[in-house]
């Protein structure tokens, strides 16, 4: 009897967790009834659950079974061998698909059009393992077994094929990484290896300009360019200066 009446107040605890949650960041969320009723997300998540149990009973007909039902009343693929962590939103759904070895962390939040897909026919890892406190903004594709990590935000309709550090929001086709101002280069990358050279140039005569330019490079562990802000300062001085010379700076991200 008692472990009736534990198991009565897991699944009501589960219920407030998950609702509460949506509400807290949906403001079209107005009451705990109208998620419970009327949310396709909070649906498919709780019925993938179910499906994800009897996957890993190996009955795999009936845990295909359910995801296919749900599919087909809420537009929400999510293949029953995904693991899925607590308090998951998957705001409007439709068109979401969720493959059989992608991993979703807590607390995350996805938007309709949304892709956890493999690039390939070979077995194994072949889907997305996505980190805590992660948003994924409408029609966004990522791709292969990639890592995306905690704290991060993924642009509408980017496709990402590479890893996504922490504290770090990816965006555009190919998706491109850009640090959270917030926590700066280094919490998005780790430390920077600092660079810098002089360029020296032979006194021209009547110089009457001192150029300086500096140039901040940052690429992630990919390669792919994060940030190129340029800044152009003293560009014309009061006076002649007898040998200009040009500074660059750069800072690279090992």
């Amino acid at each position: 009897m008692r472990k009736l009446i534990n198991s009565f107040k897991a699944f009501f605890n589960y219920f407030k967790e998950e609702i509460s949650f949506i509400i807290e960041n949906d403001p079209a969320a107005r009451s705990f009834l109208e998620v419970l009723l009327l949310y396709p997300g909070f649906h498919a998540v709780l019925w993938h659950r179910v499906a994800h149990f009897f996957y890993r009973k190996r009955l795999y007909f009936l845990a295909r079974l359910i995801s296919q039902l749900v599919r087909f009343f809420t537009g929400i693929e999510i293949h029953p061998g995904a693991k899925l962590g607590r308090r998951i939103l998957i705001d409007h759904g439709f068109g979401v698909v969720i493959g059989e070895t992608a991993e979703v962390g807590d607390n995350v939040i996805m938007f309709h059009g949304v892709t956890l897909g493999g690039t390939g026919k070979h077995k194994g890892k072949r889907h997305p393992t996505v980190g805590n406190n992660v948003i994924i903004g409408a029609g966004a594709k990522l791709l292969g077994p990639i890592k995306i990590g905690n704290n991060c935000k993924i642009g509408a309709n980017a496709v990402v094929l590479t890893d996504v550090p922490d504290n770090c929001t990816a965006v555009g086709i190919p998706a491109r990484i850009i640090p959270h101002k917030s926590v700066g280069d280094e919490g998005c990358r780790g430390k920077h290896d600092k660079k810098s050279f002089k360029i020296k140039k032979k006194a021209l005569p009547g110089a009457f300009f001192h150029f300086q330019v500096r140039f901040h490079f940052c690429y992630s562990r990919c390669n792919l360019p994060i940030q190129i802000p340029i800044r152009l300062s003293e560009l014309f001085a009061l006076q002649p200066i007898a040998e200009p010379r040009l500074l660059v700076q750069v800072s690279t991200c090992g």
